[in-house]
């Protein structure tokens, strides 16, 4: 489709910078050149194809550009993402002309004193925030019948392989944004698969860290235990790259005290072509194959991959109780994650004030006052039985999230690793993307997200295949801190079956098996 032709698709972190470093390119052409391809890729209307998936940009990228330009010709290149344009999810804080609202209308307006440390921590490293991503609204933990990547304040997110098709959820903007080249990186957050998923369904990569590796400082919560900020990117590399950039203690975030012996401050160098030799893999099987014969397929072709690069490959390797983690350990999850939710937005939105809002009471009565936009399509129900909870001192609280720790770590990834001697964990990430219904919500038939989520550990999507022309995704997770590893590994699968291949933005409604 020549028409949405674009001198950077594709291009690399380490391809542009080599650009700028030997002067064929500046930071400021290329982010005028990221800004014209949204505006022709994400904007709605005539010849555009209206994926919706960036909120706003910057006002200031193209000074913020030219002033890091200036800082290169001059020798004072601020760190690996000098000159980079990279679009963050809305819910974290910006210190600048752009809004931080989690795409709800609650928030519009709303312009944070301070950076997000994550986002402090970006321009540190020199990147441009181009702008803010769109996202399922206050990350997805609104309604069960929700719409993944819609947003009171920007509408549904479209998947770029297929406009009629869902791009995950929750950082569905950032996800289809990175796969449309629409900046050089982005980040998302993660409660649970919400950064692997939407990145499965875009077709990138996507690096969920240990809880405690990157900052949630200044950023719009659901729940302390499980919530993480990542990058996705189109490559491995690229993921490495931005990771290394985020990371560190912050004493904004108490849980980043953790990771100071495990954190590494860049990536790069775990970037293995082959490093699936000799390393042992995993398959859990149990509840996380089998409800997708299209993932399942692509899961099994990956496992042929795996051992053809030299990996020895244990299969089954089930993880202990993963049933009950997919049973009742769901809704005890949820309980969990209501009970933190009302208690950490209350206290960003109390320190914030915004119009008012203060508390998760105030959103909840401004979208009843705007139902006509807010829940024209979904309602809140999981914010009405978060208001009902009590304090984090509650016994059926802190029982809850005992047990889910111990089921998933010591009981679960921990013991399967142990007993079998295993480098990481294989999971298919999740079904291919599903057609977009606003009336029904999503039709999630199974993700493989949920262990590492409720322990905390790392996990990586990386590309692996398609299906009927939809992207799917393989997982690698393993232990917390087991970032090094798990990034070798998914870039030796990368390297050896370069599954990715940019969207065609087909509008939908198509033969699907025609395009895969």
């Amino acid at each position: 489709m020549p028409r949405y032709s674009f001198r950077f698709d594709e291009a690399t972190i380490s391809d542009l910078q080599s650009r700028m470093e030997s002067g064929r390119l500046t930071s400021r052409a290329l982010v005028r050149a990221y800004l014209r391809r949204i505006d022709q890729i994400d904007r709605p209307g005539p010849g555009r194809v209206g994926m919706r998936a960036v909120l706003e940009v910057n006002p200031d990228a193209e000074q913020i550009a030219a002033t890091l330009d200036s800082r290169r010709r001059a020798g004072g290149l601020l760190g690996p993402l000098h000159g980079i344009p990279v679009l963050v999810k809305d819910n974290m804080d910006t210190a600048d002309r752009l809004h931080t609202s989690a795409g709800s209308l609650a928030l519009v307006g709303s312009r944070p004193r301070r950076d997000a440390t994550v986002v402090q921590r970006l321009r540190a490293a020199g990147a441009v925030i181009l702008g803010k991503t769109n996202l399922s609204e206050w990350s997805n933990i609104r309604s069960p019948r929700s719409s993944s990547g819609w947003s009171g304040r920007g509408g549904q997110t479209r998947n770029p392989y297929s406009l009629d098709r869902s791009p995950s959820g929750s950082s569905s903007g950032s996800a289809a944004a990175a796969a449309a080249n629409l900046a050089a990186a982005t980040l998302g957050t993660e409660t649970d698969g919400s950064i692997l998923c939407p990145a499965a369904a875009c077709c990138v990569v996507g690096i969920k860290p240990t809880v405690g590796l990157t900052s949630r400082a200044g950023v719009i919560p659901i729940a302390h235990s499980q919530d993480t900020v990542g990058p996705i990117c189109r490559t491995v590399a690229d993921a490495a790259t931005v990771l290394g950039a985020l990371v560190g203690p912050d004493d904004r975030d108490q849980a980043t005290a953790d990771s100071d012996g495990g954190l590494h401050r860049d990536y790069r160098a775990f970037l293995d072509p082959d490093g699936l030799r000799g390393a042992r893999v995993g398959i859990a099987r149990e509840v996380y194959f089998d409800y997708s014969p299209p993932a399942n397929r692509i899961a099994e072709e990956a496992i042929d991959v795996l051992k053809s690069c030299g990996a020895e490959v244990v299969d089954p390797a089930d993880i202990p109780g993963a049933k009950e983690m997919a049973g009742f350990t769901g809704e005890r999850e949820l309980d969990v994650l209501l009970y933190e939710l009302k208690h950490d937005l209350g206290a960003y939105l109390a320190e914030r004030g915004h119009r008012g809002i203060r508390g998760l009471a105030d959103v909840i009565a401004f979208n009843e006052a705007h139902a006509s936009r807010e829940l024209q399509h979904f309602g809140q129900e999981f914010f009405l039985a978060a208001q009902e909870k009590g304090p984090l001192t509650e016994p059926a609280y802190l029982e809850a999230l005992a047990a889910n720790r111990r089921l998933s770590r010591e009981q679960g990834i921990d013991a399967v690793m142990d007993r079998e001697q295993l480098d990481a964990l294989l999971v298919p990430t999740s079904v291919p993307p599903w057609t977009i219904d606003l009336v029904n919500g999503d039709h999630v038939l199974g993700e493989g997200s949920t262990p590492a989520a409720l322990a905390g550990y790392p996990a990586v999507n990386v590309p692996a295949g398609f299906a009927a022309g939809l992207p799917v995704g393989i997982t690698f997770f393993g232990r917390a801190w087991s970032e090094p590893t798990l990034i070798r590994l998914a870039y030796a699968f990368e390297q050896a079956t370069k599954a990715r291949r940019p969207p065609g933005f087909h509008p939908g409604g198509l033969d699907h098996k025609a395009r895969s």
